[in-house]
């Protein structure tokens, strides 16, 4: 396990000690946790940008009509008075 130093303003660092305190845990628990929360999510996004290029470089592209079928599902008309 490694260790080492993070700075943080005062007030992020009372707020991880207030929810640390509500969790029962240290704050280095909750700075480890938060970490390892943060670079999994980094890395899953840039694993799906990563994906998202190489379909785009491949020509892997969604056709005009499949775009507007998307579109349709999800933006309704505008309401005329």
């Amino acid at each position: 396990m490694s260790a080492f130093t993070v700075r943080l303003s005062d007030e992020t660092a009372e707020r991880l000690d207030q929810i640390a305190q509500k969790q029962d845990r240290s704050r280095a628990y909750m700075a480890a946790r938060a970490i390892e929360d943060f670079v999994a999510r980094e890395e899953w996004q840039l694993a799906e940008i990563e994906a998202g290029l190489a379909e785009a470089e491949s020509g892997q592209f969604a056709s005009s009509d499949e775009v507007a079928e998307v579109i349709a599902r999800h933006v309704q008309p505008a309401r005329r008075p």
